[in-house]
């Protein structure tokens, strides 16, 4: 069985706490009800509490939960939280002993890595911090693979996040050993002789109008799209929506990749079109690829973020392998010339594009006006020898009929 999950805690031996999200429903109902029964403080007058006994806590973010004494230690108990699976120390004020709920079986399930030994054979204390820190209030994937014999014993998976198998990565990372480790190099980080390549973005068929972002401007005519999801035109294509849902899993596979970016290693083969992860200016890392080494010394290399079309200029600390299972997803930004219009002959504007100079810088910043933050749509001309389109704005008009009114451009028919 397969099913999405959300990691509740990471219990001190290394047991992941589990909430199947077909779970969440019913969990929340339940604790609506808890509220409404258990309002103020715990229980204040002595009790003499017993170990496995059923009660509420009164969290620290002055919630009630529902939780089990695991030991009795004076005024302050331990207790489980039976619906989360972490252990904590409260104080007796803050609980209050019920028979409520005790029918209702447990949200959360216990689970333990199949075939993963740890190194020692228990999970060391910073395996655990690191499961922890990756992990917790996390949404994952999990694969069954054994039911255990006590109906209070731990699941047997295999955890999947991003795509990656948890078990082949904290087995990279030197904190077990994992027998069934056949998809460790998903991780990317052994790229051998391969020479691994992006997909590209298939397009939908000429004359059929779709939503798009521009996402990048090189010059008025040569831009960046990607497609959109909006639906605001026709019923989308199978095309928008495949686009859609790469667009989606590769958002939670970066996020992830984010997480774990510091294990990944630097780059140190600098091939011209070779794929590899970049941190952008706002500290985050995105899908790239590299185009040139600009420097020697120090070493700074022009890549180009695929996702987008931007460029940067980074030195080698901002670049890293790329896992593996990033390159299933299409590149999602596609470059396309605009139809229609050429560089005004007349235009007596003195500053130009640097590396386009038959566009006025003018003409440059008056086109991002016309698409920056719009709802555009476009229409494929042509796919060879390039991608040229047609490119509308909000009210269905080109974008380009701005410029041939500030005489920053002509038609070209």
């Amino acid at each position: 069985k397969i099913f999405q999950a959300v990691v509740s805690c990471i219990g001190g031996d290394g047991t992941i706490y589990i909430i199947p999200k077909s779970f969440e429903t019913a969990l929340n109902k339940l604790m609506a009800e808890i509220q409404n029964t258990f309002k103020g403080l715990g229980l204040l007058i002595p009790y003499c509490w017993k170990k496995g006994e059923a009660c509420v806590v009164r969290g620290s973010d002055t919630v009630w939960y529902r939780a089990k004494i695991i030991e009795v230690s004076g005024s302050t108990l331990q207790v489980q939280y039976v619906d989360r699976g972490y252990i904590e120390s409260i104080p007796q004020c803050h609980l209050y002993p019920t028979t409520f709920y005790t029918g209702i079986p447990p949200f959360c399930i216990p689970c333990q890595l199949y075939k993963t030994l740890p190194i020692g054979n228990f999970w060391q204390q910073d395996a655990v911090d690191y499961l922890q820190e990756l992990l917790k209030n996390e949404e994952v994937e999990i694969h069954v693979e054994e039911i255990p014999d006590n109906p209070w014993g731990k699941l047997s998976i295999s955890l999947y996040f991003g795509g990656m198998s948890l078990s082949s990565f904290m087995a990279y990372q030197k904190y077990c050993v994992a027998e069934d480790c056949q998809d460790i190099e998903k991780l990317g980080v052994f790229d051998g002789d391969l020479s691994p390549s992006y997909v590209l973005q298939p397009l939908p068929v000429p004359g059929e109008t779709f939503p798009v972002t521009v996402t990048h401007l090189v010059s008025p005519k040569e831009l960046y799209i990607c497609l959109d999801s909006y639906g605001n035109l026709t019923k989308p294509c199978d095309t928008e929506k495949a686009a859609s849902h790469d667009s989606e899993s590769l958002d939670k596979s970066l996020k992830w990749c984010n997480k774990i970016v510091k294990t990944l290693p630097h780059l140190t083969n600098f091939k011209k079109e070779l794929p590899c992860l970049a941190e952008y200016v706002d500290g985050l890392w995105y899908r790239a690829k590299v185009l040139s080494v600009t420097e020697l010394v120090p070493v700074q290399i022009l890549v180009q973020f695929v996702d987008y079309g931007t460029y940067l200029v980074a030195p080698t600390s901002r670049l890293r392998h790329i896992p593996s299972h990033l390159l299933k997803y299409p590149v999602q930004a596609v470059r396309v010339l605009l139809a229609g219009f050429k560089p005004a002959s007349d235009d007596r504007n003195v500053e130009r594009i640097p590396y386009s100079p038959e566009w006025s810088l003018k003409a440059l910043w008056t086109m991002v006006d016309c698409v920056e933050g719009k709802r555009l749509s476009a229409s494929v001309l042509s796919v060879s020898p390039e991608v040229t389109i047609s490119l509308y704005g909000d009210d269905k008009n080109l974008v380009h009929m701005k410029l041939l009114e500030m005489g920053l451009a002509e038609l070209d028919e």
